[in-house]
């Protein structure tokens, strides 16, 4: 079975925009609320299909990419 994709491993890393959650025809990630009060995206492993549209919509993945 695939891993989990990591969204983010900083948070420097992600803008917030919630692509990654329409991309996800599972439903499996969510925006949580940090302690400072900013949005981030969190996928919950046990629906995720690991499929991997989260990671290739996300601007910030694509920016890093070019």
């Amino acid at each position: 079975m695939k891993d989990i994709p990591m969204l983010f491993s900083r948070k420097e890393f992600c803008c917030g925009c919630g692509a990654c959650i329409a991309a996800c025809a599972a439903g499996a990630i969510e925006m949580k609320t940090d302690e400072e009060g900013f949005d981030y995206p969190e996928i919950n492993d046990t629906i995720c299909a690991r499929c991997g549209k989260c990671i290739n919509i996300c601007p910030i993945k694509q920016k890093l990419r070019d």
